[in-house]
């Protein structure tokens, strides 16, 4: 079985997850953008890791382009955030993401970091807006990704965790059996 793991990572932890995966699997690894469609549909197993932006799954949109020449393979996604993993938040996710011929591909999440240091000036910029915004809120009221917002603040946090990975390399091996 021969495999490959393509992601996006704005800030690391995107490729930090990827090349933990390409460790365990010994599947290639490339970043999306640098990768030639020629050579990755000769893959058997693809796995997509993308960070999660404003509610979408960054370069989903490669699965999305290439599905008809594709959806003979093993495809799988992954995604990092900032927030806990959160069950009706993560649906939620796949839902706005895995839609029309993609509703079926398996995804799984991943804790990433938060270092507002790292961030554009854009993307720190809304973020503390959006800090401002959840902390006029009701407490009571928040969802699990604003309560982990306003934790975070402006402080450096790592929550990347090789433990993240046990679903996805199952999902691998489901593969191998198949």
């Amino acid at each position: 079985m021969k495999g490959i793991i393509l992601y996006m990572s704005k800030y690391g932890s995107t490729k930090r997850y990827a090349e933990w995966l390409a460790e365990e699997t010994g599947f290639d690894c490339a970043e999306t953008n640098k990768a030639e469609f020629e050579d990755v549909k000769k893959y058997d197993v693809i796995v997509l890791g993308g960070g999660v932006y404003a509610s979408g799954i960054s370069r989903l949109s490669f699965f999305k382009k290439y599905y008809e020449e594709l959806k003979d393979k093993k495809l799988i996604v992954f995604c990092a955030g900032a927030s806990p993993y959160d069950e009706e938040a993560f649906r939620k996710l796949r839902e706005h993401n895995l839609t029309g011929k993609l509703a079926g591909i398996p995804c799984f999440y991943c804790r990433g970091a938060w270092d507002m240091e790292k961030m554009t000036v854009m993307d720190r910029g809304l973020c503390r807006m959006l800090q401002k915004a959840v902390a006029k809120k009701d407490p009571e009221t928040l969802e699990v990704w604003e309560k982990a917002l306003l934790e975070a603040g402006t402080e450096r946090h790592d929550w990347t965790d090789r433990s993240y990975l046990a679903p996805i390399l199952e999902e691998i091996r489901k593969t191998g059996s198949d």
